[in-house]
């Protein structure tokens, strides 16, 4: 059993571009394959529609500025929440890059009793969920 799926992606923008984008809830819509349709519930949950079966996912956001990471705690109840994803932005000269760019690391944790079927999905979404990441910075829509 894998225990985490990465996906990483070089963007062309400032870091701390990509790091607002990531922690902007309604913004993660645009993105996030298992939570389409985003919608705020009050007190910083949102919920969003999987394209792959309808089902709704809740998601709280906890972003940390410092780090630039965001953890991403999902669940099917506001009170079974569990910090599952986690998206990492790493400054450009950091790794050797400029400062116009960065780059974008998103996490999933695999969760035990995951059914073999929905986390190989996730194998194939975080990929492209990062390449819709990166367009949408670097592409201005």
């Amino acid at each position: 059993m894998t225990h985490a799926h990465v996906a990483s992606v070089e963007i062309a923008v400032p870091a701390e571009r990509a790091f607002a984008y990531l922690a902007d809830g309604m913004k993660q819509g645009e993105w996030a394959l298992g939570s389409w349709n985003r919608r705020p519930v009050g007190d910083g949950l949102f919920v969003g529609n999987s394209l792959f079966d309808g089902s709704e996912l809740l998601i709280r956001l906890d972003a940390n500025p410092e780090l630039m990471l965001v953890e991403y705690h999902v669940g099917r109840s506001p009170d079974a929440l569990a910090p599952l994803v986690w998206g990492r932005i790493v400054p450009g000269p950091v790794v050797g890059l400029g400062e116009d760019r960065c780059v974008l690391t998103l996490i999933v944790w695999r969760v035990e009793g995951s059914p073999p079927e929905s986390w190989e999905l996730l194998g194939h979404t975080f990929p492209t969920e990062v390449q819709m990441i990166k367009g949408r910075l670097e592409l201005g829509f």
